[in-house]
């Protein structure tokens, strides 16, 4: 006789299943199924939190999907006028081209860096850690630094750090500070924000234009010794640092 029990350990949401096939995040996963785009045996299901195993067909779009066996964590470097899709209508040059033909398994970029925004991008197959790292709710911490056209004045840094309103609300940051031994038009600011394009946009509503801004930590990652362009695959020590974000 079969334990139901032991049976039942063996389940998982449906929205999870799919994020662990690498085909897209957990939170895509969560839109697909609700748009009844997910067949489970055969049958549309709509409930992102409907329990399947292994043993059960989970299909998106009529295709069979199953969990990825090997999981890949990758840390990129991006370099300026690379877009952070897996591909592009319009032939621009992805942050995906920069892996290739290395990397045959499918892996998409966890968050977002516009187009001219520099610095370090995580990239993987792990759905369900791409949907904590990326979920509002576990505050990952990033630390960009800034170039402006101009030196920031001592009233708008004051600004900054006691937190500046914009058409989506108030941006707040953890700390904001001159780099030392450069010039006022470089800084170092540190938020948990994820926000599309909130620096670029903070200062933009304090009258400067960002000459460069790079990303040079993420979730307590750093890019040092990457030259641009290049990526490598997390230690074991790194990927069990992100994997706190999943508890």
């Amino acid at each position: 006789m079969v334990d139901k029990k032991d049976n039942n350990k063996n389940n998982t949401s449906l929205s999870k299943y799919i994020a662990h096939t690498g085909v897209c995040s957990r939170r895509k996963a969560v839109l697909l199924i609700k748009t009844g785009f997910v067949m489970v045996n055969n049958q549309i299901i709509n409930e992102p939190g409907h329990k399947v195993s292994q043993s059960d067909e989970v299909k998106i779009e009529g295709k069979i999907v199953r969990p990825e066996k090997v999981t890949i964590y990758i840390l990129l470097n991006k370099p300026k006028d690379y877009i952070t899709t897996l591909s592009d209508e319009a032939g621009r040059r992805t942050v995906i081209d920069l892996i290739k033909p290395d990397i045959v398994q499918r892996v998409y970029p966890v968050g977002r860096l516009d187009r001219n925004t520099t610095g370090l991008l995580l990239l993987t197959n792990d759905g369900i850690l791409a949907h904590a790292l990326t979920h509002p709710r576990y505050q990952v911490e990033k630390v960009y630094q800034v170039a402006l056209e101009v030196p920031l004045q001592e009233s708008d840094l004051k600004k900054i750090k006691s937190g500046v309103e914009l058409e989506d609300g108030v941006v707040m940051v953890d700390a904001v500070y001159f780099i030392p031994n450069k010039q006022k038009k470089y800084l170092r600011l540190v938020l948990h924000s994820g926000k599309y394009r909130i620096l670029r946009r903070l200062f933009k509503k304090l009258g400067y234009i960002v000459a460069k801004l790079d990303r040079v930590e993420y979730a307590g990652l750093t890019k040092k010794r990457l030259p641009v362009g290049a990526w490598r695959y997390l230690t074991k020590k790194e990927i069990a640092l992100l994997k706190k974000y999943e508890q």
